[in-house]
């Protein structure tokens, strides 16, 4: 079932542009289990996407969300800029053998901004270039079903437990402002439908590897807040206080 699905992401990445001023961060999954947990995590991918999450639960069913993101990669013709922050809330419980299975439901609020520039040449002489300023607000809803040591990765004679999970997240985003070479510009909004799915490879007792892969889908027809970004990223986990260390 996971390959068929990271088989299905591979796919939509490979024709998945690059134009949209929004750039998604990658979404949190904290596994949270219990009363006084706390995940953190950092997470890049080798386009210079940045995002780092954080989760606490303040009670055995309810857990608090944060998250920020950013990027800054400049190239001969195009530069990229951007920063997001998220906070949110939700609901999580375990259940299954050994309540090694999670389902968590989050929502939550976030602000973000993008500063794009792109340039034409013609035999290396510059002939025109564009910058797009944008600032927008956004609000989610996502549900995470994970499983705890669902396998073992047999590695230089050392065996790592393995956990798996899923993320189905809808984005609402709305331009604040938008700036086309210093001209005010229509103001744009999407819904964007980010299914995501996430590896994890336990390192010690707190610390996992995670490997994240994800797509981004506009459900609206729009010039600049398309779907034109995916995420594959690595990052570090840091998770301690809940069930099954």
């Amino acid at each position: 079932m996971f390959k068929s699905v990271l088989f299905f992401f591979c796919i939509v990445f490979l024709f998945s542009g690059c134009s949209s001023v929004y750039m998604p961060n990658v979404p949190n999954t904290p596994m949270l289990s219990k009363q006084g947990e706390f995940s953190g995590g950092a997470h890049t991918s080798l386009k210079g996407n940045a995002s780092v999450n954080g989760a606490y639960a303040v009670s055995d069913h309810v857990g608090l969300l944060i998250s920020g993101s950013t990027m800054n990669s400049s190239r001969r013709a195009k530069d990229f800029s951007h920063r997001l922050i998220e906070i949110g809330g939700g609901y999580f419980t375990t259940f299954g053998n050994e309540n090694t299975r999670i389902l968590e439901i989050y929502a939550g609020v976030g602000k973000g901004s993008s500063d794009i520039t792109y340039r034409t040449y013609n035999h290396d002489v510059l002939q025109s270039s564009e910058v797009q300023k944008v600032a927008y607000r956004k609000s989610f809803l996502q549900v995470n079903y994970s499983s705890k040591k669902s396998g073992l990765l047999k590695l230089f004679g050392a065996k790592f437990p393995l956990s798996y999970g899923t993320a189905l997240r809808i984005s609402q985003v709305s331009m604040d402002r938008f700036f086309i070479n210093g001209v005010v510009q229509p103001k744009e909004d999407n819904v964007f439908f980010e299914p995501i799915f996430f590896t994890r490879m336990a390192l010690n007792n707190t610390l996992q590897l995670q490997y994240t892969t994800s797509s981004n889908i506009g459900l609206k027809n729009r010039d600049y807040l398309t779907a034109g970004n995916s995420i594959f990223t690595i990052g570090l986990i840091f998770n301690v206080g809940g069930k099954n260390q």
